[in-house]
């Protein structure tokens, strides 16, 4: 059994250490170390966007990025969108313009799209689908999401 590295970071605005082995991903090391399970495994590879979390600010592949690599560290999963029971107004909108079908997608879309909020209060159609251009959904198509982001927008 390989050597574990201890790891401490911050997620969902909690302090949190956990043991990973070197070679796992941030995904794996969410999912079945700390039991996060709303980041979603899809591709595995980084092309599909179904695990995306934030990290420092910026939107990340938790597949493609190292457990190790979060050491200090701040992380906001799907989890971490939400206060409390009080929807997060992108989680809201995705239920209300029914922005979701299967849910395997979901998480990234939403983590992204909060993202994109926050550098771009009011974007176009054309920017919204630009930044979502790297989640995939195989169930709605996207005209769903990229209204519910544009609700979303007009309500923050």
């Amino acid at each position: 059994m390989p050597a574990k590295t201890y790891v401490r970071t911050i997620i969902n605005g909690e302090h949190v250490d956990f043991l990973c082995e070197p070679r796992q991903s941030l995904l794996e090391c969410l999912r079945d170390v700390i039991g996060l399970t709303g980041t979603k495994e899809g591709c595995n590879d980084g092309n599909c966007g179904a695990c995306t979390v934030s990290m420092d600010g910026r939107i990340v592949t938790a597949c493609l990025v190292l457990g190790v690599e979060a050491e200090g560290k701040e992380i906001t999963t799907i989890e971490g969108i939400a206060k409390g029971s009080q929807l997060h107004p992108v989680q809201q909108a995705f239920l209300e313009n029914a922005a979701l079908q299967c849910g395997i997608c979901t998480p990234g879309f939403i983590v992204s799209s909060v993202a994109l909020l926050e550098k771009i209060p009011q974007p176009s159609e054309h920017q919204i689908r630009f930044w979502l251009a790297n989640n995939l959904c195989r169930c709605t198509g996207y005209d769903k999401i990229v209204r519910a982001v544009q609700d979303a927008a007009t309500k923050m």
